[in-house]
């Protein structure tokens, strides 16, 4: 090897003339010599550090799944298309000559080439780009195959793909043709809908849009929301344009598991015995009910009752030797239907009492249509037969008439003459009844739980609210539970018709009950039941009940309520709050004041209780303007000093009949007047004078009747009336100022404001009275 050169000599610096430099002097750096330039510089200090190593690349990239080559096809040659592309890849026609193409076979591995069928070796052109023809075949084979593969996976996938959604869209077009045909209204027929009826349950019941339904309504004439409630015709009506009938679906409530429970227990023969006949003691007012009633329990009720009439029910269990007879009085006020109807559907026998001096009277033919439809049998008791006026033919032959065949004319119907004030014909009207109980065979079981029907109930100041209950199987016993239409709770205590303490009450036996929580309503059923809890579940299921019938009532649309609405918009209201004794009262009085109602004026009962006036009552007026009716009532202290202070109208009664003439008046007086017309004169205009600064005169002829000053006129003309409603200004006969002008005198008058009058012209005379209406 060469030796290296070697280094060139230094060079000498050129002299350089000093810089003066105004900094401490230190310490020069080395100056060393380049070779290459010849040019002095100065070595800087390096810092002292560690040199960076970069650390070795690392490869990295994605996994191979399948390592595919390019496909190598061999170039076309000059001469001869290519063959038809078949399954298996792309193959060659043989070339002209009868040469056929070489394949892979015939070549040798490591590149040698074989000769051909002459000894010549193949060209490249034939060999192919690779420069191996039959290599490249074997490969365009091979991929070939491989994309055969794929593809045949792939739409294999696709199909099964395919398959997976036909058989999601034949279940889609299932479901949506179930679903099409799962509401009553696309399938038609019979649905089942609860009351009360809506908008809204219809539209989910008939699975229809409630747009729709009111639309419908709407063309009906019938205007109503989402919540309106629908009467059951109406409901039934829009059904009927989708093929849809309504019924009426009822779900068994407690109470009806209830009275099925009582209904289905089967008594010992052991356990049934005898038991007293209810008798309901009805009739028209003042034919001496009471007083006969009387006569049989050696009591004088009547002489307390106000004004001489029954105005509530009352019961009494009556002992005549060995006979218990249990008698029910009702009133015969026309006012208290409902109290005799109540009376007839839970008694055995009725009284039909008849007096014989007045005869059958419109209460007598009500009380009969009553028994007739409870389906008890009738005795008449003619009472009254002690009078010297007396007429018992003409009392039977009005029985005839009303249904009641007597038996002395060969009926069947028993007439027991009777007086209450001698006693003539009670024993036989015993001994008639009690052929009845035996006839009818009345029995009861005294073992079972309790059940009857509520007569009476009111407020008492000692015990809280109590009922008179008929106890019609069964035995009520102190400490049971009771369940009363909305009242419930734990027997307290139980005192008979003398007001003295019972243990227990059994069949037929009328019984005063304490311990409930509400008042129930006459004529609710009465049920002792096993624990507190049932008894509260039963009554708030009523009062739910109550709350969702009355709500619906109130929202009930149909036209006739959307005319109603109309005109109470004009209506005049009085507004009442009733207070009673007890509840049968207040039920009556709430019902005969509201059928005084006209279409012009009207009573509203604001509320109406059982018990005296209060002061809640007196702040409830004050706040509705209304005005509170006592009957057999007061108001306590407190409430009567806050009434006189907010100047509310308290107004206390006794007899009934006095409420009724006082509503009378009171609505009449709220009428509005009638105006009638009057027509009084017929007059003719024969001249018309036309006079400056005062309009035109009527030179009249009265044709008959008479014209006064301040008579109204019609102007007709050619038989068309023109106008009406004129007044006349001024009225004279010849040149006098007259106030009448009777018939075939002429006048002149000037009509107020009015000048279009012709000759020919006929005017009518008439005035407007006002007369005040009553009821």
């Amino acid at each position: 090897a060469a030796a290296p050169a070697a280094a060139p000599a230094a060079v000498a610096p050129k002299a350089v003339a000093p810089k003066a430099v105004h900094v401490q002097p230190a310490a020069r750096p080395t100056v060393k010599l380049e070779s290459r330039t010849g040019l002095a510089k100065p070595e800087r200090p390096r810092p002292q550090s560690t040199p960076f190593v970069p650390a070795p690349a690392k490869l990295a990239g994605p996994t191979v799944v399948r390592e595919e080559k390019p496909d190598i096809v061999s170039a076309p040659r000059k001469k001869g298309p290519l063959g038809p592309t078949t399954g298996a890849g792309v193959t060659q026609a043989p070339p002209r000559g009868g040469r056929g193409v070489k394949t892979g076979e015939e070549e040798e591995e490591g590149g040698e080439k074989k000769p051909g069928a002459k000894g010549k070796p193949v060209s490249a052109r034939r060999r192919g780009p690779d420069g191996r023809r039959g290599e490249a075949d074997e490969k365009l084979r091979e991929f070939s195959d491989q994309d055969l593969k794929d593809r045949a996976e792939r739409i294999l996938a696709a199909s099964a793909v395919r398959q997976a959604t036909d058989r999601h869209l034949s279940k889609t077009e299932a479901r949506g043709t179930h679903a099409q045909a799962r509401t009553a209204a696309q399938r038609g027929g019979a649905v089942e809908i609860e009351e009360p009826i809506t908008v809204r349950t219809l539209s989910t019941v008939l699975g229809v849009k409630t747009n729709e339904l009111i639309g419908k309504l709407m063309k009906q004439g019938v205007f109503a929301n989402i919540n309106q409630g629908l009467e059951f015709e109406t409901a039934q009506l829009l059904a009927l344009q989708y093929n849809v009938e309504l019924e009426i679906k009822t779900q068994p409530s407690l109470e009806d598991e209830l009275m099925a429970e009582f209904d289905s227990r089967v008594s010992d023969p052991a356990n049934i015995f005898p038991r007293p006949p209810v008798v309901t003691i009805l009739g028209h007012v003042d034919h001496g009910k009471t007083s006969l009633l009387d006569k049989i329990r050696s009591a004088n009720v009547a002489a307390g009752e106000a004004g001489g009439i029954t105005q509530h029910i009352a019961a009494w269990q009556v002992q005549v030797g060995e006979k218990r007879v249990t008698f029910i009085d009702t009133p015969g006020h026309q006012a208290f239907t409902a109290m005799r109807a109540r009376g007839a559907n839970m008694t055995d026998v009725v009284v039909l009492v008849v007096g014989a001096t007045e005869g059958v009277q419109p209460q007598t033919i009500e009380s009969i249509n009553h028994a007739k439809a409870a389906g008890v049998p009738i005795i008449v008791a003619m009472n009254k037969i002690d009078r010297a006026d007396a007429n018992p033919d003409m009392v039977l032959g009005q029985l005839a008439g009303a249904g009641l065949n007597p038996t002395e004319w060969g009926g069947d119907t028993e007439v027991v003459r009777t007086s209450a004030l001698t006693g003539q014909g009670i024993p036989e009207l015993i001994e008639v009844l009690d052929y009845q109980t035996q006839l009818r065979e009345l029995k009861g079981d005294p073992t079972g739980p309790a059940r009857g029907s509520v007569i009476e109930s009111r407020m008492d100041p000692g015990h809280g609210p109590v009922a008179t209950v008929l106890v019609q199987n069964g035995t009520l016993k102190v400490g049971d539970v009771v369940v009363a239409g909305v009242g419930w709770g734990r027997v307290r205590s139980l005192l008979d018709d003398h007001l003295k303490p019972r243990p227990e009450a059994g069949p037929s036996t009328p019984i005063v009950i304490a311990g409930l929580s509400e008042l129930p309503q006459s004529g609710d059923k009465f049920f002792v039941v096993e624990s507190m809890d049932r008894a509260r579940a039963l009554t708030q299921e009523r009062v739910d009940l109550a709350r969702a019938t009355q709500a619906a009532d109130k929202s009930k649309v149909t036209l006739e309520s959307v005319y109603g609405q109309m005109k109470e918009q004009g209506i005049k209201t009085i507004n009442l709050i009733i207070k009673a004794d007890v509840q049968g009262s207040v039920e009556t009085l709430q019902k005969t004041v509201i059928d005084q109602n006209t279409d012009e004026v009207r009573v509203k009962v604001i509320h109406a209780a059982a018990g005296p006036i209060s002061e809640s009552d007196v702040e409830l007026a004050d706040a509705s303007n209304a005005v509170i009716i006592g009957f057999h009532v007061v108001p306590d202290e407190s409430a009567r000093a806050m009434a006189e202070q907010r100047r509310i109208e308290i107004r206390t009664y006794r007899v009934i009949y006095e409420i009724f003439d006082d509503l009378k008046k009171a609505l009449s007086g709220m009428l509005a007047p009638e105006i009638r017309e009057k027509l009084h004169g017929h007059l003719e205009i024969r001249q018309v004078f036309k006079v400056s600064k005062i309009g035109s005169i009527a030179g009249c002829m009265v044709t008959d009747g008479h014209v006064q000053r301040g008579s109204k006129l019609r102007l007709s003309r050619d038989g068309k009336i023109i106008t009406e409603d004129l007044t006349i200004e001024t009225l004279k006969r010849l040149k006098d100022d007259v106030k009448e002008v009777k018939q075939g005198f002429e006048c002149g008058l000037k009509i107020t404001g009015y000048d279009d009058i012709k000759i020919g012209d006929r005017l009518e005379a008439y005035i407007r009275e006002t007369i005040q209406r009553t009821l």
